[in-house]
């Protein structure tokens, strides 16, 4: 029986070998294709982390490595009221640090030490404060209404010493005056607005909605005490200059 057993076993053919070799080599490519993923994937690392690690095994990973990212880049803009606004100011760890510059949120989490509980610009986490970006007045000028801020840049009213010029002249001082006034209430908040726009280190989240008819809803604030501060008399021209 063995011996009829063995005589009814295939014998080998070359197609058999051939086979063999094919396996052999599919193998191989496999293997070649894992090394490459293997030295690419350890290449783009050392590029991305700038040297740091070849293992994708970086301290502060690039946010395009970070799911979170991904989700806000799919998600689009948020769209937050003010009270909505206000829930992101650092006090609740398990929520990010939001600040709104010109109806513009930005995500400053990366900064809680400034922007977060006892940090010197915590007053402008949760709120649109494009206001106290300009006065300075932190505490009073939560807000982003800037009517009324181009005072700060005026100069004051005296009868004494406005009697130098004529009813016309002083009209037409007076319009120069605010013309460069509100110049520089935008070039100074522009200045932040640019800020946080062009920093790597705060991401964008959207737009702060506002009441239909804002800010004519609401009261023209006062000019706050410390931007007030800075606020002189008209100089009266010397004897022999334009007035």
């Amino acid at each position: 029986m063995a011996k009829e057993s063995s005589a009814r076993r295939r014998k080998p053919t070359p197609q058999d070998e051939t086979t063999d070799s094919s396996q052999d080599e599919i193998g191989l490519d496999i293997l070649r294709v894992l090394t490459f993923l293997l030295l690419a994937s350890c290449g783009l690392s050392y590029l991305v982390s700038s040297g740091e690690s070849f293992f994708w095994g970086m301290s502060n990973p690039s946010k395009v490595l970070q799911p979170a990212w991904w989700l806000k880049q799919l998600r689009g803009p948020l769209y937050l009221t003010p009270s909505e606004l206000a829930q992101y100011d650092g006090t609740d760890p398990s929520k990010p640090i939001y600040l709104a510059i010109n109806g513009t949120i930005y995500d400053v989490s990366s900064n809680p030490r400034t922007y977060g509980p006892g940090g010197s610009y915590h007053y402008f986490a949760g709120c649109d404060a494009a206001r106290a970006y300009v006065t300075g007045c932190f505490a009073e000028d939560r807000t982003p209404d800037m009517r009324g801020v181009e005072e700060m840049f005026l100069p004051l009213d005296d009868p004494v010493v406005d009697r130098h010029w004529s009813a016309a002249e002083l009209a037409e001082m007076k319009k120069k005056e605010r013309e460069e006034a509100l110049k520089k209430v935008h070039e100074h908040l522009e200045h932040w607005v640019k800020f946080f726009r062009d920093s790597p280190k705060y991401e964008f989240v959207g737009y702060v909605k506002r009441p239909e008819g804002w800010p004519g809803t609401e009261p023209v604030r006062p000019l706050c005490k410390e931007a007030a501060k800075g606020r002189r008399k008209r100089t009266v021209p010397k004897k022999g200059e334009e007035k």
